[in-house]
């Protein structure tokens, strides 16, 4: 939890970032989504982006925040209490949908007296300030109200994702020492009693009876919430948190070992508040709605934070993925903003424009999407289908928010990530032999790194200080964050996403990005989703290999196979294009949605397959 360090040294990489014959693929101007003003619903915060990113300071954004008494600083004041006692009071926070066509809503003055209650539970059963609070609960009502009343009680929250098994509960709570945690009757059962008994640091459950299909009392070991939260008053002083103190912690995965604990600060709050609206736009008439789940980075930062730091309705739908109802909720909610994903999008995308050629989308003025890069044939197909192109945007867990982003009022070049957003100064470095950090030629590609000290910046690993430090470095006596992913940027200033570095394969001094290739199967009308892997090679070092899994009705035959092969060489080049292809009904995803290229090479090397606890289950 330490400050950047200054004089970190970052070690040389084999990820191929070294000089070497780079791949490039300029956008044809034709290509460029332009933006005509006169379109706009409602006037863009960022219509002037030069003006407002050379005049920003992050001292604007605090300036916009309410603030508690002596430069204290709590997420859950900025998010619901400075609402409560406004004039936003009677405003609907959460719209929820429930799966079974049940809808209930809180308004803001709602909200804040449950997360009240919730508060003086945690208190009341001993918790303290700097104690922390696991939650593990599906998109429900309680959920929202857990996280902000632990945050005004002063707890740090580390939210867990539903369908986690019970050991990536049970080596996560291990990690960070847990002392509490909320959840439901059918969670607990299936993900926490069969590893409690290993979990000596949990001394309190807090169980929902709410929604128990079963009707069932609480299990043995854990604590009625309902009847706690009936006993508690629905008014709590904010506990008067500094900025630099711990509010939430996220788990991400790495190639190897356990997951990683990114610890994040009350402080964040002014990067949530200025990517609300500098990167989603959101005006305070807004319906919001982000289906990423609040179990991971972006479901908490933009599916629970962001939307209520402005005030906005946001919608929540209990639902798994269905198109349908999906496009259903869009239509009848009248959503305005939506924050989705790449998988959804294309998993849309395979449903056929004809599913949502039944709907109409009037209040639908933005979409955005990250999670991983955007494919062009995915920007552009929410321009045919939707109306609206889709706007991708880059982040990280340990970035804590959007960084890079395609805003509502500029062009979009399909397949760019998009430019800096106010606050944030982004560069392209390569890692030299010996460890030194050098600034990218102007339009080589290299490892995006940013510049150092940004308000949601993780503070540490938790327990891992020597790993933290790794991903800092100094150039030019200015520390920077390096992100590990390899991208270039053209010469006006937009950044293209090339891979992971861990990702991008070297063949024949070539070096070549996963997601250009996948790209480009993906133009192909048969391509419903390719991973680009690099496999050992005694003679290249590596050749690309290509896993594609194909549209409903298109058969996975040899002819294709050839087809394919040939497609990519076509437009690729034969430096570029896969040399070996192999047809999959489906690829592994995380949980999150993203492609676990790395999984893939493990299986195809033989090599150890990592972490799996972020794996989607089959």
């Amino acid at each position: 939890m330490s400050a950047p360090p200054s004089h970190a040294t970052a070690k040389a990489s084999n990820a191929g970032i070294d000089a070497g014959t780079e791949v490039d693929t300029p956008t044809p101007a034709a290509d460029l989504i332009s933006k005509d003003p006169r379109t706009f619903k409602v006037a863009p915060h960022l219509l002037d982006r030069e003006a407002v990113c050379r005049d920003f300071r992050w001292a604007h954004a605090r300036q916009a925040l309410a603030g508690l008494t002596g430069g204290a600083l709590n997420i859950a004041h900025e998010a619901v209490g400075r609402h409560a006692l406004g004039s936003r009071a009677g405003h609907v926070a959460i719209r929820w949908l429930g799966a079974d066509g049940t809808r209930q809503t809180l308004t803001y003055r709602e909200l804040d007296a449950q997360s009240s209650r919730f508060a003086h539970v945690l208190v009341a059963q001993g918790l303290r300030q700097g104690d922390l609070l696991f939650v593990l609960m599906p998109r429900v009502p309680e959920l929202y109200v857990a996280v902000l009343g632990a945050l005004k009680a002063g707890l740090a929250v580390a939210p867990l994702y539903p369908a986690f098994g019970p050991e990536p509960v049970a080596a996560r709570i291990e990690i960070a020492g847990g002392r509490a945690l909320v959840t439901t009757p059918e969670l607990y059962r299936k993900k926490v009693a069969p590893v409690r008994s290993r979990l000596v640091t949990l001394t309190q459950v807090f169980v929902s009876n709410a929604r128990d299909a079963q009707g069932e009392e609480s299990p043995d070991g854990t604590l009625d919430l309902q009847h706690l939260m009936d006993q508690a008053s629905p008014v709590f002083k904010t506990v008067a948190t500094r900025p630099q103190d711990m509010a939430l912690l996220h788990f991400t995965s790495g190639t190897t070992g356990r997951p990683k604990g990114a610890v994040h600060v009350h402080e964040a709050v002014l990067t949530h508040w200025a990517t609300g609206r500098h990167a989603l736009d959101l005006h305070e008439d807004d319906i919001f709605w982000c289906t990423a789940d609040p179990g991971w980075v972006t479901g908490m930062s933009y599916g629970v934070i962001t939307p209520l730091l402005h005030g906005v309705t946001m919608v929540v739908d209990e639902a798994d993925f269905d198109p349908l109802r999906w496009y259903t909720i869009l239509q009848d909610e009248g959503v305005s903003v939506w924050y989705t994903a790449p998988t959804a999008v294309r998993m849309l995308m395979k449903a056929g424009a004809q599913a949502a050629a039944r709907f109409r989308f009037p209040a639908l003025r933005f979409i955005a999407s990250v999670g991983e890069p955007l494919n062009p044939q995915a920007v552009r197909w929410g321009q045919q289908v939707l109306g609206l192109p889709i706007h991708d945007n880059w982040w990280q867990t340990e970035t804590g928010g959007i960084m890079i982003a395609n805003t509502v009022a500029q062009p979009i070049k399909p397949g760019s990530m998009g430019r800096p957003l106010p606050g944030v100064e982004a560069l392209v470095v390569q890692r030299q032999e010996g460890g030194a950090i050098t600034r990218a030629a102007p339009g080589e590609q290299g490892e995006l790194a940013l510049r150092a000290g940004w308000p949601s910046m993780f503070r540490g690993y938790l327990g891992d200080e020597a790993r933290y430090r790794k991903c800092f470095a100094e150039l030019d006596g200015v520390p920077i964050y390096l992100s590990g992913d390899v991208v270039r940027c053209d010469a006006e200033g937009d950044y293209w996403f090339v891979g992971r570095a861990d990702d991008v394969i070297k063949s024949a001094g070539h070096l070549i990005g996963p997601f250009e290739v996948e790209s480009t199967l993906m133009g192909h009308p048969g391509v419903v989703e390719a991973a680009v892997i690099g496999k050992p090679d005694p003679l290249l070092g590596e050749i690309v290999k290509a896993f594609v899994t194909l549209r409903p009705g298109v058969e996975p035959t040899e002819t294709l196979h050839r087809e394919l092969l040939a497609h990519a060489r076509v437009r690729l080049g034969p430096a570029v294009a896969p040399r070996e292809l192999e047809f999959r009904p489906a690829l592994p995803h995380t949980r999150s949605g993203k492609i676990m290229r790395r999984l893939l090479k493990a299986r195809e090397c033989g090599l150890p397959e990592g972490d799996l606890s972020t794996l989607e289950a089959s």
